[in-house]
């Protein structure tokens, strides 16, 4: 049976009801939580983008059992990889040992606000790299100091850590990223149910490990309502990782998704009351050894709506695959 989570969708939801919204989805019957880590929304029709870690604090003080996660943090431009430790340490912390650190390597949207520019690929796994390096070494919780191509620590130490070890989940797209992510995770994170990319995680020494992948649907009782609602805040989705790291603002995923269609987006995005599209869709992430979904209802106000029908019709319905 796969592991259901409920997402904290920051682009499109303020701060105070993602707190709310976690609350009610632990109550609802999730398995775990994970949280967007963004400092732009793709388009400026979604209308957010608070700060993820102090909604993490807050969602860690005010939930009692649920895995938090973030689904993921860049630890190589926007934060120093040793910031990134101590706030992970910190959530850990506070959450008890519910926390999972995930990581990739980042968006143009959300890094370029630092003014230094988007690397091209190879340079970003590189900082990557040394990122995780730093971040596992302090981890350990002696002083670390470390001088890489990218990264400089000088004696930093973490005082505050959780009971337990603070697994580390990897984002990966592609061979060389889910190589990877096999060699310095503790878990793999793909959008996509591609069993290519979980064979080879798995054969490169990630067997065994927690595989989570993510869902976008859209509920509402009118599947018509559903649709549109898809199109005007989902419309950005289609284009694929590789189009999707590279644009740095909203006005740029708007000019792309001009030429997205609602029934682009209604491919990829269930849409309306029925839970069997759902399900069918969840269970190509089964079928391609997933062991986690984390599901995300496009539209902050319906968040309510979602809660009572998942708890009622579709988290039962999905517990069974």
């Amino acid at each position: 049976m796969a592991s259901i989570g409920y997402t904290m969708m920051c682009e499109q939801t303020p701060p105070r009801q993602l707190v709310e919204d976690v609350v009610a989805a632990e109550r609802a019957g999730f398995d775990y939580a994970v949280i967007s880590d963004h400092y732009f929304p793709w388009l400026e029709e979604m209308g957010h983008s608070p700060y993820a870690w102090s909604v993490l604090g807050a969602a860690a003080y005010a939930t009692e059992s649920i895995p938090l996660m973030t689904y993921v943090t860049c630890p190589t431009m926007r934060y120093h990889p040793a910031v990134v430790a101590q706030k992970a340490a910190t959530i850990g912390a506070l959450s008890g040992g519910r926390f999972t650190l995930g990581l990739g390597a980042g968006e143009n949207l959300n890094e370029h606000v630092i003014g230094r520019g988007w690397p091209p690929v190879n340079i970003r796994h590189e900082m990557f790299g040394e990122a995780i390096e730093i971040i596992q070494a302090l981890f350990g919780g002696d002083y670390v100091s470390y001088r890489g191509d990218h990264f400089t620590v000088d004696s930093a130490k973490l005082y505050d850590l959780p009971p337990g070890e603070i697994p580390m989940a990897i984002a990966a797209s592609g061979p060389q990223s889910v190589d990877f992510a096999a060699e310095y995770g503790d878990a793999l994170v793909a959008v996509q149910p591609d069993s290519t990319l979980v064979d080879r995680f798995q054969t490169s020494g990630g067997d065994g490990k927690p595989i989570y992948g993510q869902l976008a649907i859209c509920y509402d009782q009118d599947e018509e309502a559903a649709r549109s609602r898809a199109h005007r805040l989902w419309r950005w989705f289609p284009a694929g990782w590789k189009v999707l790291s590279e644009l740095p603002s909203p006005v740029n995923f708007a000019a792309y998704a001009d030429y997205v269609r609602p029934d682009d987006v209604a491919a990829q995005v269930p849409c309306g009351p029925d839970v069997r599209p759902v399900v069918e869709a969840v269970k190509e992430f089964t079928d391609a050894s997933f062991t986690h979904v984390a599901l995300v209802q496009i539209g902050a106000d319906h968040q309510e709506d979602f809660l009572t029908w998942s708890q009622k019709e579709l988290l039962p319905a999905l517990h069974s695959l």
